[in-house]
C-alpha cells in the first residue's frame, strides 16, 4: 500500500479528485511535506486502460523481449482483464485464494470502489464474479489478506469503512457476475492503510489506522466472522506495512515467538506480538538512504528480511530501484548488509518471496522478479519481468501496485492502477518444481475428551502419485485452553505415526501452527489421520481443521 496518511488531505484538494487519485507519496498530510507530495501524486493521475487479452488458448509467450505490448524476460502473459470488465475504478492491491474443495484458485481485486472477486482456474481466461462495494465511499488505498476462507479487506481515507469480512465459499455457486455485502464488519477502526495475517495464528494486523498511534491494531480472527480487538502495537507510532510470523530463524532467544516485522517510516521495527496485552519491542534500526521504508519481506528461513523504500529513487542521487539487504541473525541488533540496485528507475512498491525468488511490484517497471539465492552475501540478481506499464519507467505512481505469486498452479497475479487484472506465468527454470499434489483438508470438528481417549481426524489423499514429499505440511488448527495438555500425532496411511507434539507445561492456548513431516518412505495415496490425545485433566477442546499440503 501507498504510504499517504490521510485524514486532513481533504483540505487540500476537491473530494472527487482526491478519490480518483492512483497513487500516493510519503509523509504525514498534516505537514507542508505531505501537503506537497500529495499534489505531486495527483500529477501522475491516469485514466483507466481498457486494452484487454482474454481466450487465448495458450496465453501470450514472451518471445525476443516482448509479449502482446508488454515488454518481458522469462515471463509469459496469461491475460489481462481491465478494470472495466470488473466494477470500474482503479486498481490497487491484490490477493489471491485456492478453494480447498476444489483447488480452484481465484483473485481477490482491489479497486478504488470496491473489491473485485476473478475466477483464474483457467488464467487465460479469467471469469469475473462480482463486486463488494466499498463501505462508505471510494478510496485510493484498499488491502486485503485470507485466512480460513475468508477475505479481510481494509480501505483508507473513509472514516468508517471498519474490516470487511467475506466468505470466500459463497463464489462456489457464482455463474453470473454479483454485487456481494460483507458477511460482517469489524468497527473498532475506521480507516486503515494496510492489512497483515498471521495465519499460523489467526491475528490480523490492521496498519495505519485510525487506532493504535497508526501502528499495528490487532484483530483475533480465529472464528473469521467474530473478529475481536486483541490490542495495540503503538510504541513507535505509524506503521506503513508488516509482516508477522512464527519465528523459526536463527535467533534462538525468540524461536517459537509470534514476531512482527514493521516497515515504520524510516526504520525497520521488529516487535513480539505474542502477548497480545504486552507486545515488546525488540528493536529499532534506521539506514543509510531511508527516504520512505515502505513494505519488505521475510526470506523462506526467516535469516534476512528485504526492505523497499518507496521515494528513494525520487529523492536520491541514484535514481535506480533499491532493495535494502538485512541480516537478521540477531532480532535485537539486525543490521543492513547490502542493496541491491535494479537497472530500473522505477518506485519499488510491494514485494513477496516465494522459495528463492522475490516477486516485486515496482509502479512503472512492472513486476520485476529477483533471485534471492545470493542474500547471504548480498547479492540479488534479476531473473525476470514483465512490464505492464511500457510507456515509460519514471518514479511515479502509475502502473504496478501489487502482485500475489503463491498459487500452486504457478500463475502470478499482477493488478494494475489502470491496467486492472494481469495474469502471467514466470518460466525461471527448474529451480522451482510444481508442487507434487495439492491441499487436503478436513475442517469438521472432532471433540477432544479432558484426559481421555486419543481422537482422529481423517484426510483422504487422491490423485498424488508415488511417496509423500520429504517436506509434508502438517497444517493444524487445535482450539484448547493449555495447549501443554495435547499429544499430537500424524498417522499415514499404512499406520507409521509421526510425533507433532508432545505434552508440556506449556500453558498457552490453542495450536496454530504448521509442522514439517519427512514422510518419504510412505504412499502419499490413501487416508491420513491427525490424532489427537488430551492426556492431563481440567480443559477441554476441539481439532478445528487440520490439512495436509503436498
Amino acid at each position: 500500500m501507498q504510504p499517504l496518511r490521510w485524514g486532513v488531505l481533504a483540505v487540500l484538494t476537491a473530494s472527487a479528485v482526491a478519490l480518483t487519485m492512483s497513487g500516493a507519496s510519503a509523509h504525514d498530510p498534516d505537514t507542508p511535506e505531505g501537503q506537497a507530495a500529495a499534489r505531486a501524486v495527483m500529477a501522475d493521475y491516469q485514466p483507466a486502460e481498457r486494452h484487454a487479452v482474454t481466450n487465448t488458448a495458450a496465453g501470450v509467450p514472451c518471445v525476443n523481449g516482448k509479449a502482446d505490448i508488454y515488454p518481458c524476460k522469462n515471463v509469459d502473459l496469461l491475460s489481462v482483464l481491465p478494470l472495466a470488465s470488473m466494477g470500474g475504478g482503479n486498481g490497487n492491491d491484490i490477493w489471491g485464494w485456492t478453494d480447498p474443495s476444489s483447488g480452484k484458485e481465484y483473485a481477490i481485486v482491489g479497486r478504488t470502489n470496491g473489491t473485485a472477486f476473478v475466477d483464474v482456474s483457467t488464467p487465460t481466461s479469467p471469469r469475473y464474479l462480482g463486486n463488494l462495494p466499498s463501505n462508505g465511499g471510494s478510496s485510493t488505498w484498499r488491502d486485503m489478506k485470507v485466512y480460513k476462507d475468508h477475505a479481510f479487506i481494509v480501505a483508507d481515507f473513509i472514516s468508517g469503512h471498519g474490516m470487511q469480512v467475506f466468505d470466500l465459499t459463497r463464489l462456489r455457486t457464482i455463474t453470473s457476475p454479483q454485487t456481494f455485502s460483507a458477511d460482517t464488519i469489524y468497527k473498532e477502526f475506521g480507516p486503515a492503510h494496510n492489512i497483515a495475517i498471521n495465519e499460523e495464528t489467526g491475528y490480523a494486523y490492521a496498519i495505519g489506522s485510525n487506532t493504535c498511534s497508526g501502528g499495528p491494531h490487532m484483530v483475533d480472527i480465529r472464528t473469521p466472522k467474530q473478529p475481536k480487538n486483541a490490542g495495540c502495537v503503538a510504541q513507535d507510532g505509524y506503521t506503513h506495512d508488516n509482516q508477522c510470523v512464527i519465528y523459526r530463524g536463527p535467533d534462538a532467544t525468540y524461536r517459537g515467538r509470534e514476531i512482527c516485522f514493521n516497515s515504520n517510516e524510516d526504520t525497520l521495527t521488529i516487535v513480539d506480538v505474542t502477548d497480545k496485552a504486552n507486545p515488546v519491542q525488540i528493536s529499532r534500526k534506521g539506514y543509510s538512504g531511508a527516504q520512505y521504508s515502505h513494505q519488505g519481506w521475510l526470506t523462506e528461513d526467516q535469516r534476512y528480511f528485504l526492505l523497499d523504500d518507496e521515494l528513494d529513487e525520487s529523492r536520491g542521487t541514484d535514481k535506480r530501484t533499491k532493495t535494502y539487504i538485512w541480516d537478521l541473525a540477531s532480532l535485537a541488533n539486525p543490521v543492513h548488509t547490502g542493496t541491491y540496485s535494479s537497472p530500473a528507475t522505477a518506485i519499488d512498491h510491494n514485494q513477496y518471496i516465494k522459495g528463492k525468488y522475490s516477486y516485486q511490484s515496482n509502479y512503472q517497471a512492472g513486476l520485476r522478479i529477483l533471485d534471492v539465492s545470493g542474500v547471504a552475501s548480498a547479492q540479488l540478481t534479476e531473473a525476470g519481468y514483465f512490464d505492464i506499464y511500457p510507456a515509460s519507467d519514471e518514479a511515479k505512481f502509475n502502473g504496478s501496485w501489487s502482485n500475489y505469486p503463491y498459487f500452486a498452479s504457478g500463475i502470478v497475479l499482477v493488478n494494475g492502477i489502470e491496467q486492472g487484472l494481469v495474469v502471467v506465468k514466470p518460466n525461471l527454470g527448474t529451480t522451482e518444481p510444481p508442487p507434487a499434489g495439492g491441499k487436503f483438508e478436513n475442517t469438521a470438528d472432532v471433540a477432544i475428551p479432558d484426559k481421555g481417549a486419543a481422537v482422529t481426524s481423517p484426510v483422504t489423499v487422491t490423485g498424488v502419485a508415488g511417496k509423500a514429499p520429504s517436506a509434508l505440511k502438517v497444517n493444524v488448527d487445535i482450539k484448547h485452553p493449555y495447549r501443554g495438555d495435547l499429544v499430537i500425532d500424524l498417522v499415514a496411511p499404512d499406520g507409521t505415526s509421526f510425533r507433532l507434539k508432545g505434552s508440556s507445561n506449556d500453558s498457552g492456548d490453542n495450536v496454530i501452527t504448521t509442522y514439517t513431516v519427512d514422510a518419504s518412505a510412505r504412499t502419499a495415496e490413501g487416508t491420513w489421520q491427525l490424532k489427537v490425545q488430551d492426556v492431563y485433566s481440567a480443559d477441554t477442546g476441539y481439532i478445528d481443521a487440520w490439512s495436509l499440503q503436498f
